[in-house]
């Protein structure tokens, strides 16, 4: 006599398997570059808010910086989704330090290595995170930033920038950053980086956002336009001189 098969653990095996559990293999809607600088009263942070489906820039509102906790500033390029995910494990680690209600909260120094044991992690795992991540905070006085990427490089710097502000950006804020940068030299600081990653970056849009945070706490400002100049004669012709060129 045949036996009945029964489907229930095959279909409890397909319910489990890896394919049906991974995340992002490949970035989808995506963010350029943030840039974060030390100041004199803590930290400064800007990012466009441009989202890239594909090579479409198709999302022109898409905000990349969070607070994290009381102390810290998150900052993200890369693809969106997966920052979203990282936002979920931080309101998760946030939700677990203050349920200890010992008076003590996490700085912006344990959220960076957290950030980084959670990128190696899944890094080793062969499911990254495609993110970029600057992280910056105020604590007890004393500023901190840092950065991570998604295979788990890490390190501190005094300012900071990831996609292709760490090319165009970083060589600016070299010759111009200084540590007693006032907050308004500050933003003019980061408002001339972000303007040439706008002249150069074709994932740029001309809408950004700047961040502080010091003692007092996180503020986010509302997004704005850069003032910018395309007369350049390199810009209307780009190709003159080229041999050969469309």
């Amino acid at each position: 006599m045949m036996k009945e098969n029964n489907s229930a653990p095959a279909k409890m095996n397909l319910l489990l398997s890896p394919e049906d559990s991974q995340r992002t293999l490949s970035p989808y809607v995506t963010g350029t570059s943030v840039v974060g600088i030390k100041y004199k009263d803590g930290i400064l942070m800007a990012a466009d808010m441009g989202g890239s489906y594909g090579s479409t820039l198709r999302y022109k509102s898409v905000e990349r910086m969070k607070s994290v906790g009381k102390h810290s500033l998150i900052g993200a390029s890369g693809e969106i989704s997966d920052f979203q995910e990282l936002l979920r494990y931080l309101d998760d680690l946030i939700l677990y330090d203050n349920m200890w209600d010992d008076g003590n909260s996490l700085g912006p120094k344990e959220v960076h290595n957290y950030l980084t044991r959670v990128m190696y992690n899944r890094r080793n795992k062969f499911d990254p995170l495609w993110s970029s991540l600057v992280l910056g905070g105020v604590k007890n006085g004393k500023k901190y930033l840092g950065t991570v990427n998604m295979i788990g490089v890490h390190y501190e710097d005094d300012h900071l920038a990831t996609g292709f502000g760490n090319h165009l950006a970083r060589p600016i804020l070299r010759d111009e950053w200084k540590e007693d940068l006032s907050f308004e030299e500050g933003v003019k600081l980061l408002e001339k980086c972000m303007r040439v990653l706008l002249y150069r970056d074709r994932s740029a849009v001309n809408k950004l956002q700047i961040a502080k945070i010091t003692e007092e706490g996180v503020k986010v400002y509302d997004p704005y336009s850069l003032k910018t100049f395309w007369n350049f004669k390199a810009f209307q012709n780009p190709t003159v001189g080229a041999e050969g060129s469309w």
